[in-house]
């Protein structure tokens, strides 16, 4: 089957609908929640479940999605039917139970991006898939960074409800597109079945998983601890206003971008791939021990915009490396695995965090951060070296 630009644009094209759908509303949600009277604990508890969900549904989507081939588009499109869902919940309804569910089910479309990542990878020759994978990432970040720019001034605009409405006319652009991609038929190597418990086994002794997940854990961790996290609320410290603090976002999610873009337009080895992930733990902490020094919306964005450039360098290269990782019949279920894995991240970061901020002061969250980064450094020099003992062997 041939793939054509076209083909390309258009599974990008949904992969940015896919995003935009489920953070449109992020930068202003837990102020909406504030606004109709929900307590911080209830708060809390909404913007959990979230991440909670993924780490519980991903591994098992992918394993079905092994199991069943023919499912992977339909449940990537179902994806968009649950993310309109989610979104006219948010629109219709105050109450905690309800509005619990929208994110709950908001969290569902997230787990379906496993499908979406196997199948592009589909789209290059395997030697190209750290390309794909920062063309994926890429298109992560960007509605990312649109919602960051413009949910606020939707708010400001047109209300509270805008963000959500946007969400739904995103999902609902995405379910056509995403019914309009194109699948590659499997091959006798993605056709081998093996029983629930075999995908199981099989993939967590899949070589390198656990260091690799570990990482891209690690990674997201310091996001939603620094720029989703507590950035904002240090910046609050040194002054800066909420207006000014688009500019830090801005300084954050630029580089992050350009780093995925880097990721699809040049061809790395394996070893090369590592090395960098490697530089970048150790610039990132470098910059998160620095932050505490930071007295200015100019030094602060310094920092941010280093650790932005380093992360983005690390999440696809993270990615295209578990994509080339296990043999075709398990692509799914290690990468279902990969994506549970390092969600738990999304929580298990900003909550260490804030436990920190409380025991301590705010500014030693970002010295826990630069901790966690060098941990992220020394698990990518085990994997360096293992993977020098495996040439070695050879």
């Amino acid at each position: 089957m041939t793939v054509y630009r076209r083909d390309h644009l258009i599974y990008l094209a949904s992969v940015f609908c896919f995003w935009l759908a489920t953070y449109i509303y992020v930068p202003v949600f837990s102020l909406y929640l504030e606004n109709i009277r929900f307590s911080y604990e209830a708060i809390g508890i909404i913007l959990g479940s979230y991440g909670v969900l993924q780490v519980a549904l991903r591994f098992p989507l992918g394993i079905l999605a092994d199991r069943l081939l023919f499912l992977r588009k339909w449940l990537y499109v179902s994806s968009f039917a649950v993310a309109i869902v989610s979104g006219l919940i948010l629109v219709f309804f105050e109450s905690f139970t309800m509005v619990l569910i929208g994110r709950l089910l908001a969290g569902m479309t997230a787990a379906m991006w496993v499908m979406a990542t196997i199948m592009y990878a589909q789209y290059v020759k395997k030697e190209n898939a750290g390309r794909a994978m920062g063309a994926m990432q890429l298109f992560t970040v960007l509605p990312q960074f649109a919602s960051i720019l413009t949910a606020g001034f939707l708010v400001e605009a047109l209300g509270w409800l805008s963000p959500f409405r946007v969400g739904v006319a995103a999902s609902f652009i995405g379910l056509l597109l995403a019914a309009s991609i194109k699948v590659f038929p499997a091959s006798n190597e993605e056709n081998a079945r093996y029983s629930i418990g075999e995908y199981v086994t099989r993939t967590l002794k899949t070589k390198q998983l656990f260091p690799i997940s570990t990482i891209a854990l690690i990674t997201h961790g310091l996001m939603f601890i620094s720029i989703f996290g507590f950035t904002p609320n240090y910046a609050a410290t040194l002054g800066i206003s909420e207006q000014s603090i688009v500019l830090l976002m801005t300084a954050f999610f630029l580089p992050h971008a350009v780093a995925s873009l880097i990721v699809t337009a040049y061809h790395l080895n394996p070893h090369t791939e590592r090395i960098v992930i490697l530089s970048c733990m150790v610039l990132a902490a470098v910059m998160f021990f620095l932050v505490p020094f930071t007295n200015s919306l100019w030094t602060l964005s310094a920092t941010h915009f280093l650790i932005g450039l380093a992360l983005g360098f690390v999440l696809p290269i993270c990615l295209s490396q578990v994509a080339r990782l296990a043999p075709a019949s398990l692509k799914t279920s290690v990468m279902g695995f990969f994506q549970s894995y390092y969600a738990a991240g999304i929580f298990l970061g900003p909550w260490i965090a804030g436990m920190v901020a409380e025991t301590f002061q705010l500014h030693a969250v970002f010295v826990f951060a630069s901790i966690v980064a060098v941990l992220g450094s020394m698990i990518t020099l085990y994997l360096i070296n293992d993977q020098r003992q495996l040439i070695a062997r050879n």
